[in-house]
């Protein structure tokens, strides 16, 4: 797998059948290797470890309703009263951030209305801050430790 602009972590792989799987610590289960998934897994690993989310308090592929369609958040992080706080779109590293995945990451927040948005590709990573009352937002320069939300 691609190189990202994360720390390296160590990671519990197997191959079954012609597929790479890679052990989601989150989930408890092996999942298939693809390229948004070990994006996903440095992510949440980089989440954890170095910017001390509870992993107790991130939930993985949420699965969200919004007008009677299905989607999943790739991973949605809640404060101690279980409230979410913070939501992440995982790309893979080949594919551009662009318009479309924020406008993703958007439309999760209808109905979720975090106040921290983070896009990523394991490349470039995108944070911003909304705010609801004057319904703006603006982009960090820094993701923000888990303390600092």
């Amino acid at each position: 797998m691609e190189k990202l602009n994360l720390p390296t972590y160590s990671f519990k792989t197997k191959f079954i059948d012609g597929k790479n799987y890679i052990f989601d610590n989150f989930r408890r289960k092996y999942i298939i290797l693809t390229p948004e998934e070990w994006v996903r897994q440095h992510f949440l690993n980089f989440l954890v470890v170095e910017k001390h989310y509870p992993k107790s308090l991130i939930s993985v592929e949420k699965n969200l309703i919004i007008n009677q369609n299905s989607f999943r958040a790739d991973i949605v992080a809640y404060n101690k009263n279980a409230e979410p706080i913070l939501l992440v779109e995982c790309k893979a590293a080949s594919v551009k951030i662009e318009q479309t995945v924020f406008e993703q990451i958007g439309t999760y927040n209808i109905l979720l209305k975090v106040p921290y948005l983070i896009v990523t590709n394991g490349i470039s990573h995108f944070c911003c801050k909304i705010n609801f009352l004057d319904s703006s937002y603006v982009f960090l320069k820094e993701i923000p430790d888990y303390t600092e939300l």
